[in-house]
């Protein structure tokens, strides 16, 4: 599971990936730039702008009204890896409801069902919900459990970063299991976590229940990246309705409004993942600023930042937003290392990234990032298979590749084989290892 969209239209090397052996990206969590239509009209607003070239991409991307167009633009454009994608639920809710907060009446699902069906058969993988983002987050269980009944006709994926990996973590779980239940889509649990360590223990009541499912007769599956951090943007440490009509930064910006996310931050009332309540401000650290004069905040902590401006903590990430007014990515440091080799150790978890392919000559001149981007693979490889023994070799190359393939349905490719695609990584064993850290992560693996 690959955010190589953005970094693919700025080069199509896909470098930190490549050198871990990655031989195609997986695209979709929650966004696609594709179909345009209904009201989802302009597909590139709020990506980040300082992508070079990004006016003639978001052009461009106006025309793609069919989900297969954004795949053929890329391949005509020049990609290293292979690519295919989900459908993004964001994007399918956009689609139809706009940012609007609330259920969908029944002629908004039905145009979300048709375009559902138009992917599919374009080539979609399935759909991909992001249930505690915005718009995604608005939509109920009903409403999912729709959409992916028109998945399930196709034998498609259910994919899916639950509405909560923390406090309501095993709810969560409980609701994609109801969803692959009624629709009859498979599922699979994105980057599985158990966030904040007052739920750390949840983990193994959550396997337990993923292995009682499929005792059941669901397909269910997850997938994880190895580290103790997860990364998303500064937002999450603010009630999801603050983006409610697309108006993030007008609601940070109005004192009536400012005044009730304040309230909401301070003191969550569990219906929402509150990132900033979950790995206190010493554990959020932002990485990534368009502005200048915010660049040197890269890499500390939000304490740290807050403590500089002479503000509180959430006083600090309202105004910052509103000054950058576009993403800023962040890293949130609340998950366990125990977890992180008890996940491992399940048959049916694979590896994925969460994180784009880039090249460290150019994304180090945007600040830090998740070293997740550059040593994913090789960290399991190296740090946990050959150093702590924590799984066996061939049981890991078989969750990065063959399980994968299987999982989406790629016949031809994810073993050694006669007649099997050459999708081939070699490394050595003794020597492969991840070099990127959360204070250095611009470092290519040695494989």
């Amino acid at each position: 599971q690959s955010h190589s969209i953005i970094p693919l239209m700025r080069d199509g090397r896909c470098l930190s990936k490549i050198t871990q052996g990655v031989t195609t990206e997986i695209m979709g969590e929650a966004w696609t730039p594709a179909p345009v239509g209904g009201r989802f009209t302009n597909p590139m607003a709020g990506r980040f702008s300082t992508l070079p070239g990004i006016d003639e991409w978001s052009e461009r991307a106006r025309d793609w009204t069919r989900f297969a167009h954004w795949l053929e633009a890329f391949e005509n454009h020049g990609v290293s890896p292979n690519v295919g994608s989900f459908l993004g639920g964001g994007t399918l809710r956009r689609y139809g409801r706009g940012m609007d907060v609330g259920p969908s009446g029944d002629d908004e699902i039905e145009t979300m069902q048709r375009v559902m069906d138009e992917a599919m058969a374009d080539g979609a993988f399935g759909v991909s919900y992001a249930l505690i983002y915005p718009p995604d987050v608005f939509a109920d269980t009903g409403e999912v459990a729709d959409i992916c009944e028109v998945v399930g006709r196709y034998g498609g994926v259910y994919i899916t970063h639950l509405r909560s990996e923390a406090d309501m973590f095993l709810e969560g779980l409980e609701e994609a299991i109801e969803i692959g239940n009624r629709s009859g889509a498979a599922v699979e649990v994105y980057h599985l976590k158990a966030a904040g360590q007052r739920n750390w223990p949840k983990m193994a009541q959550a396997i337990a229940r993923i292995d009682r499912a499929r005792a059941e007769g669901l397909d269910i599956t997850a997938d994880m990246y190895p580290y103790e951090a997860a990364g998303t943007g500064l937002t999450s440490v603010l009630p999801p309705w603050i983006a409610e009509g697309g108006k993030t930064y007008e609601n940070l910006r109005d004192p009536e409004a400012r005044a009730k996310i304040r309230a909401a931050t301070e003191k969550p009332d569990g219906t929402w993942e509150a990132m900033g309540d979950l790995a206190g401000p010493e554990g959020v650290m932002p990485v990534s600023f368009a502005k200048p004069e915010h660049r040197h905040y890269a890499g500390m902590r939000l304490s740290e930042i807050a403590a500089e401006q002479g503000k509180d903590w959430i006083d600090t990430a309202m105004d910052l937003l509103i000054s950058e007014e576009q993403r800023i990515s962040t890293i949130y440091f609340m998950m366990s290392d125990d977890n992180l080799r008890l996940q491992l150790q399940q048959p049916w978890i694979k590896v994925s990234s969460d994180a784009g392919g880039m090249d460290p000559e150019w994304a180090a001149a945007d600040g830090p990032t998740h070293p997740r981007a550059y040593g994913t693979w090789t960290r399991v490889l190296g740090h946990f298979v050959r150093d702590e023994g924590v799984i066996e070799l061939e049981d890991a190359i078989r969750k990065m590749t063959s399980s994968v393939a299987d999982r989406l349905s790629l016949r031809d490719r994810g073993l050694l084989r006669e007649g099997m695609l050459a999708d081939v990584g070699i490394f050595d064993p003794e020597t492969v290892r991840d070099n990127a850290t959360f204070t250095d992560p611009h470092q290519l693996s040695t494989r």
